[in-house]
Formats: structure tokens, sequence, C-alpha cells
């Protein structure tokens, strides 16, 4: 039997937003099983929960925001796919301000948090959500499709004119151990030259060499450079998981994206929840060993069961 998860005690995590800029603290809080990941903006009275799921994102321009007005969170992506990698499915998060603090840019640091913190099993099997059959969405030139498979597969590939970027293409099998070492570290990245453009659009205001990979025309800014090699297209991967997370489940099925964005992303997840002919949601224990034993967490990590 694969259980439910959460955390095993209350943390918080005080950082900066990357594009508001403002300092904000960040508490997650142990939840029961079928409770989900929901958000409370503890800053403002009244503030309604925010209930993490494709249907409740509002705006997707350089991040995934859930809600929209004055009650929103910002930036769930990276927090939303650490906890997808590390199959936690129920969490409290309140949060003092507009936005996740974006910590180094990668979801490394709440890997790290969520490791100390511990991880705790609930009495409760997770339930998986299952393709049937191919959904397809396009923008332009840019499109996603989500197909059956036995586990979570995505194949993503980017397409960039900067010389340190250029066509990069990545297939990751996912499993909590591959998503700790290969994708949960890479970091968001941006161009020196689109800074002043985004920050009118009220963007990137508190982005740095900390928490983010920053490219000028030719080269990578940062004094330690990269991570991986392809860090670009892996820190792709990681948003997709964060975005693709918002269905609810734990997902069997292959992503392929060209050219995605969070936008794309959640279009795919609408249009997906949105055909009741194009998927099944089932307990783990009816399904194949190769989708369970993807949850396996590394001995570090193994959860406490209550």
């Amino acid at each position: 039997m694969l259980y439910q998860r959460t955390i095993a005690k209350k943390i918080s995590i005080t950082g900066i937003g990357i594009h508001s800029g403002k300092k904000v603290t960040l508490t997650l809080n142990p939840a029961p099983a079928d409770f989900g990941i929901q958000f409370k903006r503890t800053d403002f009275l009244n503030a309604e929960v925010l209930v993490a799921n494709a249907l409740t994102v509002g705006a997707t321009e350089n991040n995934t925001t859930l809600g929209e007005g004055e009650n929103a969170v910002h930036t769930v992506e990276h927090l939303l796919a650490v906890l997808y990698g590390l199959g936690i499915n129920n969490v409290y998060a309140e949060i003092n301000g507009p936005e996740v603090p974006i910590m180094d840019g990668s979801g490394a640091s709440f890997v790290f948090i969520l490791k100390e913190t511990g991880i705790s099993s609930l009495n409760r099997s997770k339930k998986f959500l299952v393709v049937l059959e191919p959904v397809k969405v396009e923008v332009g030139d840019k499109w996603a499709i989500i197909e059956p498979a036995d586990k979570l597969i995505i194949d993503s590939t980017i397409v960039f004119t900067h010389p340190q970027i250029k066509n990069q293409h990545k297939v990751f099998e996912f499993s909590c151990e591959s998503f700790i070492e290969d994708i949960g570290r890479a970091r968001t990245f941006g161009m020196l030259r689109d800074v002043d453009t985004l920050k009118r659009r009220g963007l990137i205001k508190g982005g740095s060499l900390d928490n983010a990979i920053v490219l000028d025309d030719y080269k990578v800014m940062n004094p330690e450079g990269l991570r991986f090699q392809d860090e670009f297209v892996r820190h792709k991967i990681l948003d997709t998981i964060g975005d693709i997370s918002l269905i609810g489940h734990e997902v069997a099925a292959k992503i392929t994206t060209y050219k995605s964005g969070h936008n794309l992303h959640n279009l795919l997840c609408r249009k997906l929840l949105g055909t009741e002919s194009a998927y099944e949601i089932v307990s783990a224990s009816s399904l194949q060993k190769e989708a369970v034993q993807a949850f396996e967490l590394p001995l570090a990590l193994a959860p406490s069961f209550h």
C-alpha cells in the first residue's frame, strides 16, 4: 500500500519573493488525509483559503499564481514541485505576504527544510490520476500533450537564441530520488537585457544572482556557474511538475512539452480535467508496481507512520 503523506511538524520559512521583492514568512503545517495542499494569507483579515488546484490558478505570467486580486499567492510552483517530488499530499500553508519565498531559485532549500522537518505517512491510500487518452494544447508554436503511460514521464524541449541555452531537450522519468538529485536543484533563469522591462511590469523586484541564473548576451553571470550543463531545461521540468501537481493527485502519464510555460501547463491541466473520458482516478493499490515504486523515498527521508 502506498499511503498519503504530510509533514511531521510545523515549520516556518522566511525569505523574499522574487517578483514582489517583499520579505515573507511561510508556515507549513501538517494536515490530515485528503486535505490536499491549501494556502491562506494571514496578512489581512478574513482571507479565503486557496486550494492548490488547476482551476484556482489566476495569473500565469512568469509564475503560477493561486487566486486573484488581493487574495492571491504568487510563485507557488517550486514549493508545489518539491511537495510532489517528495510525495507529500497534505499541507496547510499560511503565508503573511503575496508570494512564496524564492529561496535560491530552485527547490533545493525546500527539500532540505522538509528533510529536517520530517515526513509522515497517513492511514489513507494515495490516489493517482491515470491518463486514458491523449490531450493536447497549443498556443502559437508552443504546445504540450499528456498521454497514457505507466508512471510520470516528462519530455521537455526548450528553445532560446542565447548561446548558453540554444535548444535543450531532456526526458525525465519521475521518482522521488531522481527528483531530489536531478531536478530539485535546478534554478530559475532570466536575461539581463529583460530586467528593466520586467521590473516596469512589476516583476522580478527581488531577483538577484543569489536566487536566479542571470545571463548577459553571451554568458552566465553567476560566479559559481551552472549546477548542471542543461540546468535550464531541468528547471523547466521542475516548473512542469509544480504546475501539473495542481491536477490534485499523483499522475501516471507522459507529458511532452515544446517551448512551454506556466500558462500552457495550466491550459493542459484544465483541458484534461474537462475531458472526462481522458482520465480516471484510481487507488494506488490498483496500479502497476512501477508507478508505486517511483514514490519510494531515500532512507534519510523515509516517512514515519501515524
